[in-house]
């Protein structure tokens, strides 16, 4: 399932490459044909840039969140819980370690 999702957020990192590319590729010729002027096509670049970084913030944010909630109902223990479990696990082994001596010298 991780794999799935590394998939899936580098696929958008590409798709998000590729649209710059073509932006870009887009507006310059959109200067050459003297539509746009060199610093309307840097200020439409920029714009498209800001708003393109704020919906991949918005979007890995919404997609943080459903993974949470998707692990959060899976019910799996957290590594935190395993090794808290582990730490006991081992204290009580300690304890009927130092009894058993006690009881058999």
């Amino acid at each position: 399932m991780i794999d799935l999702i590394k998939k899936t957020v580098l696929a958008g990192i590409g798709a998000t490459v590729v649209t710059k590319e073509k932006i870009e590729a887009a507006l310059q010729d959109l200067v050459k044909q003297g539509k746009v002027s060199t610093d309307e096509a840097k200020v439409l670049a920029s714009k498209l840039a800001e708003d393109g970084r704020k919906e991949w913030e918005t979007t890995s944010q919404d997609l943080g969140e459903r993974i949470r909630d998707l692990l959060a109902k899976a019910d799996y223990a957290r590594k935190s819980e395993v090794a808290a479990l582990a730490q006991r696990i081992q204290s009580l082994e300690d304890k009927i370690d130092a009894l058993t001596r006690v009881a058999n010298p």
